[in-house]
């Protein structure tokens, strides 16, 4: 098994290689053997006995599942950041005397496994995910996967290296000011921070418990898509776990608007400012609409995680370890921590109300807008600048980043070209909770269009399988009248944050009639053995948003079940027999849109 058989694989890639016969011991093991253990971006590997122990497991579930297309993980390694608990696993957080051996796996963990996925490693991290720049462990810094003398970016630092060289097809993170974000945008790889409360936190050590998120990193969106929608979900021992409400959009406009920030800065970092200025020309290129929005709201909320009351939830997360071996402590994650003694219940009180004032004028500027684009990071540094200002740097790298959980925003960070001196720079697009899956969207065009290699394994992005069925969330529902596209009702689907999907054909089974005395005209379809195919469009509908539109629809009219020419079934509109009397066929004219500029005409 050579060391390029894995290398750079997307989890089609290892899908494929099963099904091509090969086998995950022999795959898993000869990838095992190729980690090195003076790798710093590992802080433990998985050791052979545990490797045969799981895919123990593997081959039970695989019996009980009958397919492999029921594990969608069949047999895909994947790493965790060392915060967040594996059965059997030592957990340290990247602190030693802190350090202790997990009985169970998180949440996230325990449904990737049960997806077929393999635990290969735990990475290392800036001490007890404080930090955004992936220096301040005792295991030493772990460096850019593009130029060792640059930080690669924290707090989740191995996971982003060990995705970014392609050791892994993705590895999970944790995302409380950035440290999802800030490592994707360092390493060319993408990093999903999910909506609060999708992906459960049991089992994480927290950082910051009311804001702290897991997070996604891979080599493609797509792949990060798919992980968190099988890692994601409500969780009642996580008393922060939420339900998603499934009303936000699942997709975006074709050509979408984007807000910008009215100022940027870059602290003289003229390399990434030039990077940035070109992807917001590529995002025209693009289609995409760039409007300047007042960004103060951002940056006072910004402000407020490192330099406010918000910084004692960090102390009290760490109370054990900083009153009992204060020591043991990075010296500057010490110094951070213990800030958060001056403040009072008082002083937190009062932030928490300029946070809630804040997210709501945040939340509101965005309303308007498709997403939010900024830089992931205004600045790079080198490890040793790094370490002249450690704090300084630090909230630098924050700038766009830290707002973004305490405004209750979902985000995505994806590639955006590469500096003058060969470092990546990246983009991120914030969009208001549960905007995950329109982010995502819009990813995979973008990073199509863009044709980057994924991370530093100089591999081109393989095409990307098209996607089947509704989008997550949402009901696909075919439409044939005034709901189409330009037609008058059509604002019924858009005002709901529908999609349009594609335009297609029913099966040749289906006759088309204008109704009488409907206003705006409308139009019935019925099944009939002397039929034909009938255009209609197709959109996806946020499944909260479902039951609305179908209340405004009149009598003769209703939804059932469309079959389509290629034997897909979808909701569709259909009519009631009684209306079909007195109403004309028009079935001749093979739809809507002809029929009407017939009349026209």
């Amino acid at each position: 098994m050579s060391n390029t058989l894995t290398t750079a694989f997307t989890l089609t890639d290892w899908q494929q290689a099963y099904r091509d016969q090969l086998q995950p011991a022999d795959l898993l093991h000869a990838l095992r053997e190729q980690l090195g253990s003076d790798d710093n971006a590992w802080i433990s590997l998985v050791s052979p006995a545990q490797l045969d122990a799981q895919l123990g497991e593997l081959a039970s579930l695989l019996e009980q599942a009958g397919a492999l297309d029921k594990l969608p993980l069949y047999g895909v390694p994947f790493a965790i950041k060392d915060n967040i608990d594996a059965a059997g696993w030592t957990t340290s957080a990247a602190c030693p005397a802190f350090a202790y051996e997990a009985e169970a796996d998180a949440t996230v963990v325990a449904r990737l496994r049960a997806a077929g996925a393999i635990l290969i490693g735990k990475t290392n991290l800036d001490q007890f995910a404080t930090g955004l720049v992936g220096t301040r462990s005792p295991h030493g810094a772990v460096s850019n996967t593009f130029n060792p003398a640059y930080v690669s970016g924290g707090s989740s630092s191995g996971s982003a290296s060990v995705v970014a060289r392609g050791l892994v097809p993705f590895a999970l993170g944790t995302d409380t000011a950035g440290s999802g974000r800030v490592p994707a945008g360092f390493n060319n790889i993408v990093g999903l921070k999910p909506s609060k409360g999708w992906l459960s936190n049991t089992g994480l050590v927290p950082a910051c418990r009311t804001v702290d998120c897991i997070s996604v990193f891979a080599l493609s969106v797509a792949d990060a898509q798919a992980v968190a929608d099988i890692a994601g979900g409500y969780d009642a021992s996580d008393a922060y776990s939420r339900k998603n409400p499934n009303s936000a959009p699942v997709d975006m406009p074709a050509a979408p608007t984007f807000a910008v920030p009215d100022t940027l800065e870059f602290f003289g970092d003229t390399q990434n400012q030039a990077a940035f200025e070109q992807a917001l020309d590529a995002l025209r290129a693009q289609g995409v609409t760039l409007v300047p929005i007042d960004f103060s709201p951002f940056k006072e909320l910004a402000e407020q995680l490192y330099y406010g009351s918000w910084v004692a939830e960090r102390t009290v997360a760490t109370e054990a370890t900083r009153t009992s071996q204060p020591e043991a402590m990075d010296p500057v994650v010490r110094g951070i921590v213990e800030g958060g003694l001056k403040y009072s219940a008082c002083d937190a009180y009062k932030a928490e109300y300029l946070r809630a004032e804040l997210s709501r004028r945040i939340n509101d500027a965005l309303a308007p807008f498709d997403a939010l684009v900024v830089p992931t990071s205004p600045t790079i540094r080198t490890l040793e600048e790094m370490k002249q200002e450690p704090v300084l740097f630090n909230s630098q790298f924050g700038t766009y980043t830290n707002f973004t959980n305490l405004a209750d925003l979902s985000a995505l960070a994806v590639p955006a070209g590469m500096r003058q001196d060969g470092l990546p720079a990246g983009i991120t697009l914030l969009a208001p909770a549960w905007h995950d899956h329109a982010l995502a969207a819009f990813g995979k065009r973008w990073q199509a269009a863009l044709g980057l290699p994924m991370g530093a394994t100089g591999r081109a992005l393989p095409a990307q399988p098209k996607a089947i069925g509704p989008r997550p969330g949402s009901v696909r529902v075919a439409v044939v009248g005034a709901h189409l596209t330009g037609m008058p009702l059509n604002f019924q689907l858009t005002t709901r944050d529908a999609v349009l999907v594609e335009q297609t054909l029913t099966a040749p089974d289906y006759r088309l009639y204008a109704l009488a005395g409907t206003v705006p005209p409308k139009p019935g379809l019925a099944k009939a053995a002397d039929g034909t195919s009938i255009i209609v469009e197709l959109w996806d509908i946020p499944l909260a948003r479902f039951g609305e539109f179908v209340a405004e629809i009149p009598a003769p009219l209703g939804i059932g079940n469309l079959t389509l020419v290629d034997g897909r079934s979808v909701k569709g509109f259909i009519c009631e027999p009684w209306a079909l009397s007195d109403a004309r066929d028009i079935t001749s004219f093979g739809g809507w849109r002809a029929f009407i500029a017939s009349t026209k005409a």
